[in-house]
């Protein structure tokens, strides 16, 4: 194997990588985003609202 196609290989790893590192932390960006909807909307709806008959 030439040093070229070690080298093509290290940097189809290294892409490779960088690519599953930005997947997880988009996956994790939407889990971080689900999980403060869901604590919003259920704050939202604890909130006693104010009667509308006097």
């Amino acid at each position: 194997m030439t040093e070229e196609e070690r080298s093509n290989i290290r940097e189809r790893d290294e892409i490779a990588a960088r690519v599953a590192a930005f997947r997880a932390t988009q996956e994790r960006f939407k889990r971080e985003r689900e999980e403060f909807f869901v604590s919003t909307l259920d704050n939202a709806r604890k909130v006693e609202r104010p009667s509308l008959w006097p």
